[in-house]
C-alpha cells in the first residue's frame, strides 16, 4: 500500500474499500492495541497542542497551567479511546462492509489454537485429578 495512504490511515482517515483486508488485518493482527493507540496518539496530539497555544496566547495563561491543562486533556483523550478500542475498532470494519463484531471474533479466532495451548498447561499444572 502507498506509504502516504498508510500514513492518512494512521491519522484517522479511511482508506478506499479496496484495501478492506488491510484494515481487517490491522485491528485483529497480534499488536492490534499498539497500532490503536498510536493511531489515537496521533489524533489527540494536533488537539491538544492547538488548545495548549490557544491558552497561552490567546487567552494568555501562564504555561504551566496550560501545560497541565494540556496534558490533563492528553490523557482524557486517550483514555477515552482506549476505554473503547475493541468497540471502536468493531465499528471501523462496519465501515468496510464486514458484519458488526468482525474485529474482536477475528481476534478470537486468531488467539483460540494460544487459548487452548495455555489451558492445557494450566490444567497439567492446577487440574490433577486427585486419586
Amino acid at each position: 500500500m502507498n506509504p502516504a495512504l498508510k500514513l492518512w490511515y494512521y491519522a484517522g482517515g479511511r482508506l478506499p474499500r479496496k484495501h478492506r483486508q488491510f484494515v481487517f488485518d490491522d485491528v485483529t493482527g497480534p499488536k492490534w492495541l499498539v497500532r490503536f493507540t498510536i493511531r489515537s496518539l496521533v489524533q489527540v496530539t494536533p488537539l491538544v497542542t492547538i488548545i495548549t497555544c490557544a491558552l497561552v496566547f490567546g487567552l494568555g495563561s501562564p504555561w504551566p497551567l496550560a501545560i497541565a491543562c494540556g496534558a490533563l486533556g492528553f490523557v482524557v483523550g486517550l483514555y477515552f479511546a482506549l476505554s473503547y478500542a475493541p468497540e471502536s475498532v468493531d465499528y471501523r470494519l462496519t465501515k468496510y462492509g464486514y458484519p458488526r463484531g468482525s474485529a474482536t471474533d477475528g481476534r478470537r479466532e486468531r488467539n483460540a489454537a494460544q487459548d487452548r495451548e495455555r489451558q492445557a498447561q494450566y490444567d497439567a499444572v492446577w487440574r490433577r485429578s486427585e486419586g
